[in-house]
């Protein structure tokens, strides 16, 4: 049973990591959002009632004890899969959560932001993405507002590869250097924001944004070749803790 859990928890966190593997799908058209449930029995998920992302806001007073992050170690390839640009990260960074650890596999990028605070879009919104050792999924997200240049893109668009390309890094890429400086955030029940839309994820969306400048996002669109973001989900009867 422990083995079969692992192997879920591992299908889904592949599906978070925009796997091409299942049937196409797409931010536009045919097999674009809203016809994301009809192009698979496997995505039918994507018709939940727990979806993300979501517009965060009727926010219920939860004092949330601090995230524990342990990051720690660095990036080992970025990847352009055609739905995003996704660095894969090395083995050893980790947060607390809940009492559970979850390790960190990857970050990736949307443009503009997937969630929404109070209304409001952001230009770009980072996700990291975390997996425990059952394979249960927790997802740190970031907003990107347009201004100072990003450090860490700069290191990362470096080497921006094409679609379909991986390319090994030569520079260390540590993830702490996404994170804004205070750590406040938003907590609640979600699901991935891509096919199959797999539920019981654990959002976890920062209160304070980070910045980059004009010319990164760019950059980004200049290789996705399009916005790649879900459009928000109805929060139903979520609770959104803050």
């Amino acid at each position: 049973m422990k083995k079969a859990l692992i192997a879920v928890g591992l299908l889904s966190l592949s599906s978070f990591a925009f796997s091409n593997d299942g049937p196409a799908w797409d931010y536009t058209g045919a097999t674009g959002p809203d016809n994301w449930a009809t192009l698979s029995p496997e995505y039918g998920a994507c018709a939940g009632s727990n979806q993300s992302p979501i517009n965060l806001t009727g926010f219920i007073d939860a004092e949330l004890p601090p995230i524990a992050f342990h990051y720690e170690a660095g990036s080992s390839e970025i990847v352009n899969n055609g739905h995003t640009i996704q660095i894969n990260t090395l083995p050893g960074s980790t947060i607390s959560v809940d009492g559970i650890e979850f390790e960190l596999k990857q970050f990736h990028f949307h443009v503009p932001s997937e969630n929404q605070i109070h209304g409001k879009s952001y230009p770009m919104e980072a996700h990291l993405v975390h997996a425990d050792k059952n394979g249960n999924l927790a997802v740190v997200a970031v907003m990107v507002t347009e201004g100072k240049e990003s450090k860490v893109l700069a290191k990362a668009w470096a080497e921006m590869p094409k679609v379909g390309e991986k390319i090994a890094l030569s520079s260390d890429i540590l993830p702490l250097e996404i994170l804004p400086s205070t750590r406040d955030y938003y907590r609640f029940n979600g699901s991935l924001t891509t096919p199959p839309c797999s539920e019981g994820v654990r959002w976890l969306v920062m209160k304070h944004p980070v910045s980059a400048s004009k010319a990164q996002i760019g950059q980004f669109l200049q290789v996705i070749h399009h916005h790649n973001n879900r459009p928000v989900q109805p929060v139903n009867a979520r609770p959104v803790l803050e």
